[in-house]
């Protein structure tokens, strides 16, 4: 539960509070362009719930379509997209200490040391590299044969000093980054949008595509999961799923060797599985599964329901074999989670 002052919160007044440990935070996007994305916190100690706690900690709203959230040296790093912006909070407040400007569209950022951290990009050919000690941009990482107009660069994770990036909004590469000189040093086709990148306890990346969508002007074929060595950036295996499928939010578990996603209902396989799962873990409702993730201390699956994409959204949790357990309110289009 959030330890709070005794002064009854109005709105737009700033609240005093101090966050517990151990929980999980929410990024709700919102409804698109009309800036009302919030933050959530989630205390699975209380099993209690906070919303709008952004707006309440600082007296004004966080902006346009809330994308993600990294916590990084007791900072949680929040990347609005539409507003161009990543606000850095104090993870035990949530007041702002610090905010960077000037982003196309942010996605994902990334912390390569204290002083260096890449941010991807929604319609630009560029990763922005950033000095988050300073709250600025320091410099671009431009991709090799991307258009600035269509380009697009997604979710990253890091193997020894290589960065390694999806590509996603029509395109169809995983990008290998140099983070000792900035430079994008190779490229792996892996099919339509891959959107989702996660790195197993074996060193093994796994990459979702989504395959595009019927009509698209890029293309559209079936979604695969593609598990890629590391070492060798060389394809080992594709998980072919069926044309017309809609995947997204691959991830991992906390041992790093079951993952999950979602494809309609929410989908299980341990990593060394030869084939893909016959059936879901946890059927499918009559609304829309729109965020994922899992505990990493006890396995338990939480998934975000963005009912309608009008009305606040509602999180499941579930035991690890995927019976549920207990379910809460969030705010707007609950999309992406960030333990702390």
């Amino acid at each position: 539960m959030l330890v709070t002052s005794c002064m009854k919160w109005d709105y737009g007044e700033e609240e005093e509070f101090t966050i517990p440990p151990h929980g999980l935070f929410i990024t709700n996007e919102g409804n698109y362009q009309y800036g009302n994305a919030t933050l959530s916190y989630y205390d699975p100690s209380t099993n209690t719930v906070e919303n709008e706690l952004f707006y309440r900690a600082n007296g004004y709203r966080l902006g346009d379509v809330a994308q993600s959230m990294t916590i990084h040296d007791g900072k949680g790093w929040i990347v609005v997209d539409n507003s161009h912006v990543i606000f850095a909070v104090d993870t035990r407040t949530l007041k702002e200490t610090g905010r960077i400007e000037d982003f196309t569209a942010a996605r994902y950022i990334h912390f390569i040391s204290d002083t260096k951290a890449y941010v991807t990009q929604l319609w630009d050919n560029r990763i922005f590299i950033i000095d988050p000690t300073t709250y600025s941009i320091t410099g671009y990482i431009t991709v090799p044969g991307m258009e600035a107009g269509n380009g697009s660069t997604e979710q990253m994770v890091q193997y020894g000093k290589y960065i390694y990036c999806t590509c996603w909004s029509y395109q169809n590469s995983v990008i290998k980054i140099d983070t000792e000189t900035d430079r994008v040093v190779d490229k792996l086709t892996v099919g339509i949008q891959p959107s989702s990148i996660a790195i197993d306890h074996n060193d093994k990346l796994w990459v979702l595509t989504d395959g595009g969508y019927d009509g698209s002007p890029y293309g559209y074929e079936a979604p695969t999961i593609c598990r890629i060595d590391a070492e060798t950036f060389a394809i080992e295996k594709r998980y072919t799923m069926r044309l017309g499928e809609s995947p997204s939010e691959l991830q991992l578990n906390g041992d790093r060797d079951k993952l999950l996603w979602i494809n309609g209902g929410i989908w299980y396989m341990e990593i060394n599985s030869d084939a893909l799962p016959a059936a879901p873990l946890i059927e499918e409702r009559s609304t829309i599964y729109y965020g994922l993730t899992v505990n990493p201390d006890n396995g338990e699956i939480y998934v975000a329901d963005a009912i309608d994409y009008q009305q606040r959204g509602i999180i499941y949790r579930y035991t690890p074999a995927g019976s549920l357990i207990d379910q809460f309110y969030a705010g707007i289009n609950p999309g992406a989670f960030c333990w702390n």
